[in-house]
């Protein structure tokens, strides 16, 4: 089975010097990285954070990095941002949320999942 996943960065982290890094490789979670997450100060006093910590604890390298902190991922531009979390929503085969449709020349109802960053 595979754990670790290589990804590019549509963007890139740019850091102080200016430098773009865009290859780094993300491990599937865990449970303790969900569980603990959740009990990060940050997460508690704004719950929107939970995704910022959670991606700093499953991505284990960015090029250049020494390590990743939730500091890099909030510093990623939002197209990264999520590129990242739609690779997490994959490797970790979370189901996308569904939406009901119509077809208008024949009637039928079907469904479609929903995803928020391809094209298309």
């Amino acid at each position: 089975m595979e754990t670790l996943y290589e990804f590019t960065l549509p963007k890139g982290y740019v850091d102080r010097n200016g430098d773009v890094h865009r290859r780094g490789r993300m491990r599937l979670a865990t449970a303790g990285d969900e569980i603990s997450a959740t009990r990060d100060p940050r997460v508690l006093s704004n719950p929107s954070y939970l995704t910022i910590v959670i991606l700093s604890r499953v991505i284990t390298e960015i090029e250049g990095l020494e390590t990743v902190l939730p500091s890099h991922i909030e510093s990623l531009f939002t197209a990264d941002l999520a590129f990242l979390q739609d690779m997490y929503q994959r490797i970790n085969d979370i189901e996308p949320p569904m939406m009901q449709c119509v077809c208008p020349d024949c009637g039928k109802v079907f469904e479609v999942p929903l995803n928020f960053t391809e094209e298309g």
